[in-house]
């Protein structure tokens, strides 16, 4: 993992009205690299999610530079995958439509994609499902096959899981490492969750309040599979508390 992929330099972004402005990221430098997988952590309102949109070109109103293996991003692109939050699948379509998404599923290469994605995040049998017949954790599945289909170089990924139970939560953690091992993208996500982002992660990025400021960037050089009850897991978790601690925000909600 040397070469990088996403590269982010004096990253400042601004949002204006009428009468205010609100600076909410500040000089923020940032590396993604290949086949490399990074959690950002954060308080709420330190500018997480909105650093993940710019970085999917899904906000290109800011300062400094984002680059994806050397070029600059000028807006949304198959090479950047982004889940969001809520799985925002096709209630009209079922899984394997949701996943072809504007592809044709008539198209042999097309067909052959899907089928191999549908393996890949375990929802063989599935196929013909729709998303109400779907528990949250497969919808998020299917999200993710959607993005993975286009071979994004980077996937972005926004607290996918946070609106799942705790069992479902380690699940799909555990599905999401088979996946990013298997299919070697670059993987980089915002989460509340320490012990997810300790679980996952070769880096976790540490961020400051508003203005959002890159605090810390502690290295995670556990081994998979990571034991979440072992000693140097909780070390590990020990150290990116005391780096949150020192974070000063009004509304600051972790899940330990």
């Amino acid at each position: 993992m040397t070469a990088t992929a996403l590269e982010i330099s004096h990253l400042n972004k601004t949002f204006r009205t009428a009468d205010t402005s609100t600076h909410v990221l500040d000089d923020i430098h940032l590396s993604l690299k290949k086949q490399e997988f990074v959690s950002i952590i954060g308080p709420s309102g330190c500018g997480k999610s909105t650093l993940l949109k710019i970085a999917a070109g899904l906000d290109i109103d800011y300062e400094g530079q984002v680059q994806l293996n050397g070029a600059d991003v000028k807006g949304p692109s198959k090479e950047k995958g982004f889940i969001f939050q809520e799985h925002r699948l096709f209630p009209w379509a079922t899984v394997e439509k949701n996943i072809a998404a504007d592809l044709s599923l008539k198209n042999d290469e097309v067909r052959h994609k899907v089928d191999e994605m549908i393996e890949l995040v375990r929802l063989k049998g599935f196929e013909k499902a729709y998303p109400k017949q779907l528990s949250g954790g497969m919808s998020q599945r299917v999200a993710i096959a959607r993005a993975l289909l286009r071979s994004p170089q980077v996937l972005l990924l926004d607290e996918p899981f946070g609106a799942l139970d705790a069992f479902t939560r380690n699940h799909m953690q555990e599905s999401l490492l088979d996946i990013w091992r298997q299919n070697q993208t670059s993987m980089l996500l915002v989460t509340h969750d320490i012990d997810e982002a300790i679980f996952l992660s070769n880096r976790i990025v540490v961020m400051d309040a508003r203005p959002g400021r890159i605090k810390a960037v502690i290295p995670v050089d556990l081994t998979y599979p990571r034991n979440r009850v072992g000693v140097p897991f909780q070390q590990l978790r020990t150290q990116v508390l005391g780096a949150l601690n020192h974070v000063e925000a009004e509304d600051v909600s972790y899940e330990i």
